[in-house]
C-alpha cells in the first residue's frame, strides 16, 4: 500500500492590493517528507485515506474514496487565522480492495507522525478509517510504553460495532473492542448522535453489552449542549488520551448531503463543532479524523465545506 500523490488540491485565492493579514491555509502548507525526522513541536498533520472498500463491504453508496482531496480544496481557501504551521502527508490509497493492507498502512503513517511529535488529522474516506487510525496511536502508545486509558469519542449517527467479518466500514469499533479485550485493556467508547431509526436493537444490545456510553440524536440537540458537554468532560477528566472520530454522516442531511447515509434529523452542526471544540481544548486530543465524506453526492460543495470547517476547527 502507498502514500498515493494526487492533483495538488492546494490552490486558491491570493487578495493582491488588501491591507492587512490576507493569509489562507493554501499559503502555509507544506508537504511532509516521510524520511524527515525532525520534530512537528505538535503542529497538524493531515492525512488522506482514499478508501471506500470498507463502505462497500458495508453495502453502502461508493464515492468516499475521493473524499480526502476534496475536503483539501476546501481547506485551501480558508483564511489561516493565525496558524502558522500546517503539513500535507499525503494519501494512503486503496485502489485494489484490500483494505486490511490499507489500514495498516494508515496506521504506520499515523504512527510516524505522533512518533515525531505531531498532531495527526485524517480525512476519509470510509469510517474504516477508525481502525487504522486507532492503530496508529495504538501503537505510539505502545512504543513508549504508555498504558494510559484512551477515550474514544466518536460524533457519529451507527455505533458501528457489527461483529460480522470481513471487516467493513461498520465494524471498527467492535475491532477496536476485541483489541483490547485481548490486551486487557478498557474500551472506552463514547458514541454521540446515535440514530435508533439505523441500528438495530441488535447494536443497542452489543452497545450495552460493553458498556459503550451513548446518546441518541433526539438528546444531542443544542438545547441539550450544556449537558452534554459537562458529560463529556468527565469522561475526558478521567481519560489520559482521546481519539475524536467524526462519522459526517450524523449530521442533518439538508447540511451533509455528501455521505452515504445521510441523516433525516441528525445532531446540529454548532453541536458537532463545539464538541469538536472542547477535546481540542481538552489538551488530551492526540489523534481525529473525519469520516464519510463522499462528493459524489455532495450539492454545491456545501458538505466539502461544512467538512473543512470542523477540520479547521481541530487544526488550531
Amino acid at each position: 500500500m502507498r502514500m498515493a500523490v494526487t492533483q495538488n488540491p492546494w490552490q486558491g485565492r491570493v487578495d493582491h492590493g488588501e491591507q492587512g493579514d490576507t493569509t489562507r491555509l493554501f499559503r502555509i502548507v507544506k508537504a511532509l517528507d516521510p524520511a524527515d525526522t525532525a520534530p512537528l513541536d505538535h503542529a497538524p498533520v493531515l492525512l488522506g485515506f482514499r478508501c471506500d472498500a470498507g463502505v462497500l463491504r458495508n453495502q453502502g453508496r461508493p464515492g468516499a474514496a475521493h473524499g480526502p482531496d476534496a475536503i483539501r480544496q476546501a481547506l485551501a481557501n480558508v483564511p489561516a487565522h493565525g496558524l502558522q504551521a500546517l503539513y500535507d502527508a499525503g494519501n494512503v490509497s486503496c485502489d485494489d480492495g484490500d483494505l486490511e493492507s490499507a489500514q495498516q498502512a494508515l496506521a504506520d503513517a499515523v504512527h510516524a507522525v505522533l512518533a515525531r511529535g505531531g498532531f495527526p488529522l485524517v480525512l476519509g474516506g470510509g469510517h474504516e478509517v477508525a481502525w487504522g487510525t486507532w492503530q496508529g496511536l495504538r501503537a505510539h502508545l505502545d512504543a513508549q510504553h504508555d498504558d494510559g486509558r484512551v477515550l474514544i469519542v466518536n460524533i457519529d449517527a451507527h455505533f458501528d460495532l457489527r461483529t460480522s467479518r470481513p471487516a467493513s466500514s461498520g465494524t471498527p469499533f467492535d475491532q477496536i473492542a476485541h483489541a483490547c479485550a485481548e490486551r486487557g485493556q478498557p474500551f472506552d467508547y463514547v458514541c454521540l448522535g446515535v440514530s435508533r431509526l439505523a441500528n438495530t436493537p441488535a447494536l443497542f444490545s452489543r452497545a450495552e453489552a460493553l458498556g459503550v456510553c451513548y446518546v441518541e440524536d433526539v438528546d444531542m440537540q443544542e438545547r441539550h449542549l450544556a449537558s452534554r458537554l459537562a458529560e463529556l468532560s468527565a469522561h475526558i477528566d478521567a481519560a489520559d488520551h482521546v481519539y475524536l472520530t467524526i462519522d459526517l454522516d450524523a449530521l442533518p442531511g439538508a447540511v451533509m448531503p455528501g455521505v452515504s447515509a445521510p441523516a433525516a434529523y441528525g445532531v446540529p452542526l454548532p453541536v458537532v463543532e463545539e464538541v469538536a471544540r472542547l477535546v481540542r481544548r481538552s489538551g488530551k486530543l492526540r489523534v481525529a479524523d473525519l469520516a464519510e465524506y463522499n462528493p459524489q453526492y455532495d450539492r454545491d460543495h456545501l458538505g466539502a465545506r461544512v467538512a473543512a470547517r470542523l477540520a479547521w476547527r481541530l487544526l488550531r
